[in-house]
């Protein structure tokens, strides 16, 4: 996905954000928001959303020195999960449909978004997605290529969603690599975040090699880019794996919730086909999606 004008202001926000978790003086916060608008201004728009992202985060790393800015909420994030976690595994286990119900398990987790906020309510988000048609509904091709794959390349987002992405894998019954950023980036998930989640109780932890927001695949590792091509089943989670794989011509299928207009109207440009006629979990627009809808969106 490219980057549209409406990212630019976003972008700034963020950086704003970013300074205040970490405590900089507001004349160091001046300098950051000058020096990422310079640095904004010499990326062009064909460039994806986490391209920005990478640039941007890095220079909020040297200015602010903080490696981590989001450590501390990250681990607040994951034990308040972990608490919900036995919660959520029942209602998954006592589901008619448990894989579909794992799915927006995993999909409510992706509220936890620094990007956008760091205001929500996970039990609120919980239930309103579990009750949510998707706007987007590919979940009969999930299914069927799920049965035919021999295993699951998990591309991971958050650190606190990730304790749900647990529940998704554990339905799955496919042998999963589950994919961390390199290094801290937002509150995006590492490879200490897994550990402090149970991920490596269910799946093979693999980094990205990459430090921005998303995976964005010119900036991965030569070991990582091997196990994606050789990859037939991959789950993209979040925003920000979308804004940087939307445009791959694999076998791709992204879950996530529409947060912010730019996405939600980029999933209505690109959303293929109609939702299936006899799934009830579906609206009827055919894939007009709205900021707070939930996406089942398969690559075809």
């Amino acid at each position: 996905m490219k980057t549209y004008l409406e990212c630019i202001p976003c972008f700034l926000e963020q950086a704003l954000r970013a300074a205040r978790v970490t405590n900089i003086n507001d004349s160091k916060t001046k300098r950051l928001l000058s020096e990422i608008g310079l640095l904004i201004n010499q990326m062009p728009l064909e460039s994806t959303p986490p391209e920005f992202g990478k640039i941007i985060y890095g220079k909020i790393r040297m200015l602010t020195g903080k490696s981590d800015p989001y450590a501390k909420l990250k681990h607040k994030n994951i034990e308040e999960a972990l608490r919900l976690y036995p919660c959520f595994q029942k209602i998954v286990h006592n589901s008619s449909q448990p894989l579909l119900t794992a799915i927006k398990v995993a999909i409510a987790g992706n509220a936890i978004d620094f990007a956008i906020n760091t205001d929500y309510d996970i039990e609120k988000e919980f239930d309103g997605v579990i009750k949510s048609p998707f706007a987007i509904n590919h979940y009969k091709m999930f299914e069927s290529h799920l049965q035919k794959a021999d295993k699951v390349l998990y591309i991971g987002d958050n650190a606190g969603e990730s304790v749900f992405d647990k529940i998704l894998i554990e339905q799955l019954k496919k042998p999963t690599i589950y994919v961390v950023r390199e290094i801290p980036v937002i509150n995006d998930v590492t490879y200490q975040d897994t550990i402090d989640s149970g991920i490596d109780k269910v799946a093979t932890i693999v980094s990205s090699g990459t430090d921005a927001p998303g995976l964005v695949l010119n900036t991965c590792s030569n070991e990582f880019l091997k196990i994606y091509e050789n990859s037939n089943f991959i789950i993209s989670k979040g925003q920000g794996n979308y804004e940087a794989l939307s445009d791959e011509k694999k076998d791709i299928f992204f879950l996530l919730k529409a947060k912010c207009p730019v996405i939600a109207r980029d999933l209505s440009a690109n959303g293929g086909s109609q939702p299936e006629a006899d799934e009830p979990l579906a609206h009827t627009s055919g894939g007009n999606v709205s900021v707070g809808d939930i996406i089942l969106k398969g690559i075809k």
